[in-house]
């Protein structure tokens, strides 16, 4: 009987363990506000280019110049976004932007990428969430 149970527990912590990941991801409609797009003008920082999504931050500025890291995730992965032309290099440190984000609803300084005009053309815009 006690080997049946450890064999029983060992199997259960296998398949907790490898189904894990499948709950570490979350929906990006509990963590953003969608229905509350904010623009911005912002001076990109850094790009993360990783699994399971692309991370931008920018330096935006506020009316009394107080400058704010702002990070945007892309809801695309690395993989889909090359499919779209993108590579690690289409945007650079320094590029200034305007973007669109859904913000976070903690009320941080992070958002869901919506769009990216850059040079006065649309760099970006996500597949499948409103404008």
């Amino acid at each position: 009987m006690k080997i049946k149970l450890a064999v029983f527990l060992a199997l259960l912590a296998a398949i907790m363990a490898l189904s894990a990941p499948a709950f570490a991801h979350h929906g990006s409609r509990v963590s953003y506000s969608i229905d509350k797009p904010v623009t911005m003008k912002g001076t990109v920082t850094s790009i993360g280019w990783q699994n399971p999504h692309v991370f931008i931050s920018y330096d935006v500025k506020d009316d009394s110049g107080k400058v704010t890291e702002w990070g945007a995730e892309a809801a695309e992965n690395p993989k889909m976004l090359i499919g779209r032309g993108w590579s690690k290099d289409s945007l650079k440190v320094g590029d200034q932007i305007t973007i669109t984000v859904f913000p976070s609803k903690a009320g941080t300084p992070r958002g869901l990428l919506s769009k990216i005009v850059m040079n006065d053309k649309v760099f970006y815009q996500a597949n499948g969430l409103p404008e």
